[in-house]
């Protein structure tokens, strides 16, 4: 049970990772750049790209800020990678 919870979580971290990611490399911005810009170090910012990091909400929102897209946009562009089946609860 544990290890499905944590396999649907890392579903999760990994299509916001790719949705982050998409859309700094659309804007040409640097780690270096867009992590300074919501005061977040590199290493922490390329952990949540790799889906290593689990960010707060209030992380997402900062950097749907920096990329200048609105929060509901990430979260729909999350929510099409993952599919209509996709849930957290078993």
């Amino acid at each position: 049970m544990q290890e499905l919870n944590n396999d649907v979580k890392q579903k999760l971290k990994t299509a916001l990772a790719q949705v982050v990611k998409n859309h700094r490399k659309k804007q040409q911005k640097s780690i270096s750049k867009i992590s300074a810009e919501i005061m977040m170090t590199k290493s922490m910012w390329t952990d949540l790209e790799r889906g290593i990091k689990d960010p707060q909400f209030t992380t997402i929102w900062k950097i749907s800020e920096a990329l200048n897209i609105p929060l509901e946009d990430i979260i729909t562009e999350v929510k099409l990678i993952l599919g209509e089946d996709f849930t957290l609860i078993d």
